[in-house]
């Protein structure tokens, strides 16, 4: 027979899937179990946050965190769970910040926090490549240049296009094509230059 790990089966038996803990089970279990990881708990905090003076409300909101999620199922086993969210707590924390100076957080790696902002290696890149499509674009022959402009920063139909300059809807699309072409060309030749 294999033996299985436990997984909090005592508290699922007092409590049915769906069933709410009660009061006096969840204060029991909070003092019996959560409480005595405070000192390790303050610890974790300290060791992870940059403003000493936030760490009992920091404690504080980890409590309320780990009380509210136990009202619908004390889990088991404590620690992790309590760690865990003393963790997301303070990623959530950071991530509300946004500023954080890099000697704030000691282990960026312990607490894993991602990031969709893009780096300045980005920003760099996307200016010369603007640069450079700002080069190409002026070199376009005025009309082609009018054109591509109206079609695509001011968003009017071929239609609207003609009849604004006065051509031929069949000659829009043909600058169109001819100024798409062109850009495409001169940012392939100075994209060659460049490598």
């Amino acid at each position: 027979m294999v033996e299985k790990p436990d997984t909090g089966s005592e508290n699922s038996a007092l409590h049915p899937q769906g069933a709410a803990v009660s009061t006096h089970d969840l204060k029991a279990w909070f003092i019996r179990e959560v409480l005595p990881l405070e000192a390790a708990l303050t610890q974790f905090l300290g060791r992870h946050w940059p403003h000493k003076e936030d760490i009992d409300d920091l404690c504080q909101d980890v409590y309320i965190r780990i009380y509210e999620s136990a009202q619908r199922k004390i889990p088991s086993p404590t620690r992790p769970f309590v760690f865990a969210i003393a963790r997301n707590l303070l990623i959530d924390r950071f991530r509300r910040n946004r500023v954080t100076p890099i000697n704030g957080v000691p282990d960026l790696a312990a607490l894993e926090i991602a990031t969709d902002e893009p780096g300045p290696d980005r920003g760099t890149i996307a200016r010369d490549e603007l640069r450079l499509l700002r080069e190409a674009f002026n070199r376009l022959p005025p009309r082609a240049r009018e054109v591509l402009v109206l079609k695509r920063i001011d968003n009017l139909s071929r239609q609207e296009i003609a009849r604004r300059l006065g051509i031929a809807e069949n000659t829009v699309k043909q600058h169109l094509v001819e100024a798409t072409r062109r850009l495409a060309d001169m940012l392939h030749e100075d994209e060659g230059r460049s490598s």
